[in-house]
């Protein structure tokens, strides 16, 4: 009896206890489980994002923004070029021999247009020897900007945004439709025709989109 009543007694208090810890155990693996299935789930959810399907995000982004006039800054050689071109003329020539005033032309108001408006250029350099002054002046074709040389793809944290991913990647304006002297005063120093972004994706409704571009 006393042996009987030890077997009983060490099966009420430990065979039900392991039977009651193997079944939180299950429980607890079952939900652990469950976890580890909705995390896998939703890494599976998130399609793949090549360079060539950025790219053209970007591109796509840029391409519903209006188009807009590049803009140029002409240098005391690119005046030249542009007088050589007969985008302007010079109409006046002030007694120090460095400052003029110069007209566009009819061919001219076909290709640029001035900031403050009207047709006159003033120009007004610091000394005979300033080789760093410039005009501004805007192209009359207008031209969506352009994305390209988009590096590596890396996962970010961007706030407000559940899933998301970025690059860095080069904003250049484009060239189209502008005549070929233009273009080169473009190219004379001082002039900014290219600079570095940087794009933040976010997945939306399970497809990647341009959440912004800095």
């Amino acid at each position: 009896m006393a042996g009987r009543r030890s077997k009983s007694h060490f099966q009420v208090v430990y065979g039900r206890k392991n039977v009651r810890n193997g079944l939180q155990m299950r429980v607890l693996g079952a939900v652990a489980l469950l976890g580890a299935g909705m995390v896998l789930a939703g890494c599976k959810s998130a399609p793949d994002l090549t360079q060539t399907q950025a790219l053209s995000l970007v591109q796509a982004y840029y391409d519903q923004q209006a188009p807009q006039g590049i803009s140029i800054l002409v240098n005391n050689d690119g005046m030249v070029q542009g007088a050589l071109a007969k985008y302007w003329a010079r109409t006046t020539i002030f007694p120090n021999k460095y400052w003029a005033d110069f007209k566009l032309t009819d061919d001219g108001k076909k290709v640029v247009k001035l900031p403050a408006g009207g047709d006159k250029i003033e120009w007004r350099p610091s000394s005979l020897d300033d080789k760093t002054y410039t005009y501004r002046v805007v192209t009359v074709q207008a031209n969506h900007l352009r994305g390209h040389d988009l590096g590596e793809i890396t996962d970010e944290m961007v706030a407000g945004v559940d899933t998301a991913k970025g690059a860095d990647f080069t904003e250049g304006v484009d060239m189209t439709g502008v005549p070929d002297t233009l273009q080169q005063i473009a190219h004379n120093p001082g002039n900014r025709l290219s600079a570095k972004r940087h794009v933040d994706f976010a997945l939306v409704n399970g497809a990647w989109a341009v959440h912004g571009i800095q």
